[in-house]
């Protein structure tokens, strides 16, 4: 059941928001998309701090509407940052970069074992990629593979510029969930 954000008998407001229906169901949607309680909670205040900061607030017509863009928003910049950030210490790399064992050879680096897990790890990522569906599959390929902007995707694809963050959102929740199953094993 979906709480109706407009009526203003029943619920408590802060700036013509609804904050029951702010901490309820806007709250589960942010959920389902980070599938993370902590981060859904963070994406939501930071939302409610960039609407409230607003100079003006009380002349915005539509206010859910409003949190729901900034929300959006802030999910997309967080998995975008997650996306282009690399843990070298799930890779075990750092120390040994540090190390001065760095300078000689690096044949651990060759090792049968290293490039084995490399290999195994390249074929569940490529396994993760296969099972996207076909759209989301193509839509990352451009926009992470070659490079192409969203604007540019959803010309050659005759797709919205929506759909596009959508697929590209899609594949990248897909994998970060994948690394994280990964790295944990």
């Amino acid at each position: 059941m979906s709480l109706t954000p407009n009526r203003p008998d029943t619920f408590t407001f802060w700036h013509n928001l609804n904050l029951e229906w702010v901490y309820t169901d806007l709250l589960r949607k942010i959920y389902a998309q980070t599938n993370n309680f902590h981060l859904a909670n963070d994406l939501l205040h930071d939302a409610i701090v960039k609407f409230a900061v607003r100079n003006s607030v009380e002349s915005i017509l539509e206010p859910h509407a409003y949190l729901r863009s900034i929300v959006k928003h802030l999910i997309v910049d967080h998995h975008r940052y997650h996306a282009r950030y690399v843990d070298v210490q799930a890779l075990n790399f750092q120390e040994d970069i540090n190390d001065d064992r760095f300078d000689m050879e690096a044949s651990w680096l060759k090792s049968p074992e290293r490039l084995a897990d490399i290999k195994q790890r390249m074929h569940a990522l490529q396994n993760i990629i296969d099972c996207l569906p076909a759209k989301c599959r193509e839509v990352f390929w451009l926009y992470r593979i070659e490079g192409k902007s969203q604007i540019d995707i959803a010309q050659q694809l005759n797709i919205s510029l929506n759909m596009v963050e959508r697929h590209v959102m899609r594949a990248l929740v897909d994998l970060s969930l994948a690394k994280d199953y990964l790295l944990s094993a």
